[in-house]
Formats: structure tokens, C-alpha cells, sequence
């Protein structure tokens, strides 16, 4: 039995999220499923280095699977992207250990999310940014971002309703860049709580408004409660950029 590396890009517009669901087929890993599944004549379910939510899209998301297939790589490679619809493909693919695992063995993942600002939205980054009108206080904004680098728990900037499991994560770094209107935040980290980019760039957009301050950001950490946070922001202009083993 091999097993197989996929780097994946998505559009995740009309899709419902990451992970199969039972009734729909409106996700990204029950489509690669099918495809898969189709190709090596067998039911073949695949492992994902984490989820991502309705409208999220994916520069480098990474799954692996296991198969006993006469086939060459390059020619499952092609099969795939063959089948699959134009908004899904794999980038890249390979054969690894046996003992490789798409999500345990995960070391940082890598989120970027998107910003438009100016009176009018392009209509290129449409699908692809949140359209925020007035400009933002950068300075306030960066200092906000300082309190939330390291590692904390992070419940307060998240959608955890039961906690079950440690929310203790490590947020290595928050940095943004800016061409033009763009505003584009990458936030590298050894793993993020539901919805937590989203929350905290909601929250870092309520700073640059001048509707929180920074110091709000380091009291949620203390508190972690959610309610005092940000809204969620929108999750078109989110991206899973790239995993890194």
C-alpha cells in the first residue's frame, strides 16, 4: 500500500467546506474522494491537514492517501486533476513514508487573509478580499498584532463552544504587507482554533477603526471571552497558504 502527498489549490466560493458531509457533495475532500475513489475502483477516504470553512479557498492545502494502485505518480496526478471541476486542483503529488500523516504531522500553517479598502471594491478581488471603505490605522493595528504573537490561549478569539481539548496555540507571527488598496495579513502558527484568523482580523480591523484599542486585544487574551472580541470576518478573503512538515 502507497501512500500518496497531495498539494492542493481550491476556490472555495460555492463550496461548503473542506470535510465531506453526508448529504451534499458540495466539499472539497468529498470531491477529491470521489474522483479517487473512482480511479482505484474502491471507496478511498483521504486526510487533510485541517478543515477549512464554507467560502475559505486554499493556495497549498495538503492531504495524503493510501493506495495499492498500477499506476505511476505523474499519471494518478493527471487522472486527478482530469476529473476534478476547474475551481479544484493538485499542484503537486508525490509517494511518501507510510508513517506520513497530513494532520499530525503538521509544524506551521500559513493563512492569509485579504483587505480592499477605498470607496469602491475592485471587481478582480471581489471574491477574494473583504471590501472595508475607510482606511485603517495601521500603527494601532500593528500594535495590536505584537500582543497577539507567542503563545496564549486563544479561546477568546474563537468558535470553540465545548472545550474539550487544550486551546493553547502558538502564533509565531502576524505580519501584513499593502500594494495599493490591498491589505494582505499572513499569520504563520503551529495550529489555529475554529474561525480564530477570522475573529482576530475582525478584531484587528475594529482596532484600525478606532472602535477597540490594543490594549482591548491583550484583556481577551486574559478574559478569553469571545463575546468581547471582533466579529468574524467574512471568509472570502480568507486563504490557507501553505503547510509546512
Amino acid at each position: 500500500m502507497k501512500n500518496y502527498k497531495m498539494t492542493i489549490q481550491y476556490d472555495g466560493g460555492r463550496y461548503l467546506g473542506w470535510q465531506r458531509l453526508p448529504k451534499s457533495d458540495r466539499t472539497i475532500q468529498g470531491k477529491l474522494e470521489n474522483v479517487i475513489s473512482e480511479m482505484c475502483e474502491r471507496e478511498i477516504k483521504i486526510i487533510g491537514s485541517g478543515r477549512t470553512d464554507a467560502g475559505v479557498h486554499a493556495l497549498g492545502q495538503v492531504a495524503n492517501f493510501k493506495a495499492d494502485i498500477d499506476m505511476s505518480t505523474s499519471e494518478i496526478h493527471d487522472y486527478i486533476n482530469h476529473y476534478l471541476p476547474n475551481d479544484i486542483v493538485v499542484t503537486d503529488m508525490e509517494e511518501v513514508d507510510e508513517r506520513f500523516h497530513s494532520r499530525y504531522n503538521v509544524k506551521i500553517k500559513e493563512y492569509t487573509y485579504h483587505i480592499y479598502t477605498g470607496d469602491f471594491q475592485s471587481p478582480f478581488y471581489r471574491k477574494y478580499s473583504w471590501h472595508i471603505k475607510e482606511p485603517l490605522d495601521m500603527g494601532s493595528v500593528s500594535l495590536a498584532m505584537e500582543s497577539l504573537q507567542g503563545t496564549h490561549d486563544f479561546l477568546g478569539f474563537s468558535s470553540v463552544k465545548k472545550v474539550k481539548k487544550s486551546t493553547v496555540r502558538t502564533l509565531h507571527s502576524i505580519s501584513y504587507t499593502q500594494d495599493g488598496p490591498l491589505l494582505s495579513f499572513v499569520f504563520k502558527g503551529d495550529g489555529f482554533l475554529h474561525n480564530m484568523v477570522r475573529i482576530i482580523m475582525g478584531t484587528l480591523v475594529e482596532v484600525g477603526q478606532h472602535k477597540m484599542t490594543p490594549e482591548d486585544v491583550q484583556r481577551i487574551l486574559n478574559t478569553k471571552v469571545r463575546a468581547e472580541a471582533g466579529i468574524t470576518c467574512p471568509p472570502h478573503g480568507l486563504f490557507l497558504s501553505a503547510v509546512q512538515y
